[in-house]
């Protein structure tokens, strides 16, 4: 009868050491949680960076191996034109409307002697 007291209490002691070790030490379960959501987080941006880095390998490729796309570089970033062609440029009209009066400026300027 002593022997099993002493058998229970140890096993006891076992569980509560392994239920503090579960909850509260280096590698507890609120620990691999935080972890394991870093590591998503880490593998959605990886996985955007990677889809960045293939578009750019694309265009890298169609820039050595094409002509159209110098080309459409040279017009839309650069200006260039073709000899023989014409550049016309479309200018958007200014508005002649003046801006709206701030009320607060107003009534301050009306407020000052």
């Amino acid at each position: 009868m002593r022997g099993l007291r002493w058998v229970l209490l140890v096993l006891v002691l076992l569980l509560g050491w392994l239920q503090y070790r579960f909850w509260f030490s280096a590698a507890s379960s609120g620990q691999v949680v935080a972890l394991e959501n870093q590591v998503a987080h880490q593998k959605r941006e990886n996985a955007g960076l990677q889809e960045r880095n293939d578009a750019l390998a694309a265009e890298v490729e169609d820039l050595k191996s094409g002509e159209a796309a110098v080309e459409e570089r040279a017009r839309s970033e650069l200006g260039m034109i073709k000899p023989g062609e014409k550049f016309y440029r479309v200018v958007e009209p200014v508005s002649s409307i003046p801006p709206p009066a701030d009320d607060n400026a107003s009534e301050s300027e009306a407020e000052t002697p």
